[in-house]
This record gives structure tokens, sequence and C-alpha cells, in this order.
């Protein structure tokens, strides 16, 4: 990978991650479950930190670090606002989109790996794909219960 490839590859995987935290903390203003409402929060932080220790590998290679999330990821959490107040904020619901944006997340990241980022940024990647999977997993966990819980 040449310099500006790996910039691109890390500024896509700071915007998502920036989506997963800002997406973790619109969720948990609409969860009615205060247990799960905290987990998110906890993620929406995890997401953040992500983020910030990829920046300055974009800044040393003359990058300009991404500190947004995606236009995706915008219109994403709007359609969770909007699905939220038409369904009166159902936990179950707002999981169901919480998983839809984990889904992305999980799949950035391996695209990403599979475009081969030179080390040691390949072993921090994977190290935060390895919390996205864990994320991505614990959300999925959390919808199937507030499923069996709506039947």
């Amino acid at each position: 990978m040449d310099k500006d490839d790996v910039i691109d590859t890390l500024n896509e995987l700071i915007e998502v991650s920036k989506d997963g935290e800002y997406g973790f903390r619109t969720s948990a203003e609409y969860l009615r479950d205060p247990n799960i409402k905290q987990r998110f929060m906890q993620h929406a932080d995890e997401c953040a930190r992500a983020a910030a220790e990829l920046q300055p590998y974009v800044a040393e290679r003359g990058g300009d670090p991404e500190d947004t999330g995606s236009t995706a990821g915008a219109l994403h959490r709007g359609w969770v606002a909007l699905k939220g107040k038409l369904s009166g904020y159902s936990d179950l619901q707002i999981l169901e989109e919480t998983e839809r944006g984990e889904d992305k997340a999980v799949a950035t990241y391996r695209v990403c790996l599979g475009k081969g980022l030179p080390d040691p940024l390949r072993s921090i990647v994977e190290t935060q794909f390895h919390g996205v999977q864990r994320n991505h997993a614990e959300v999925r966990a959390l919808r199937e219960q507030a499923r069996m819980g709506a039947r």
C-alpha cells in the first residue's frame, strides 16, 4: 500500500468508528433499559477511542484525519430517531437498527484489513476489529433477548 492508500483506509476506519460512537450515543438516548443504555454509552466511548487512536497515524503520513462520521451514518441515525418516534422507541427496534450499523462496521473493518495495511497499523486495526466484533455480538444477543421478551 502506498501512503495515500494507507491514509484513505485509516480515514475510512475513523469515519466508521465515529459513526459507531454517534450511533451508540443516539441509540442510548432512546433505549428504556438502563443497563443496555449504559453498555451503549461504553461502546460509544470505545468507538471514540478507536478513532482517536488512528488519527495520529493519518497526520504523521501527511493526511488530514477524519473527525466526523459519514453521511450514510448520519442518515442512519436520523432513521433510528424517526423509527423510534414512530414505534414509541421500543428497545427491540432500536437494537435492530443498531445491529444494522454494526453490520456495516464489521464489513468495513474486514475489507480494510484485506487491503494489506503495514505493521504496526495492521495490529492496531486487528485489535479494533475484535472490539467491533464483540460489540456486534453483544448487540445481536441483546436484540435476540428483546425478541424473545416481545413474544
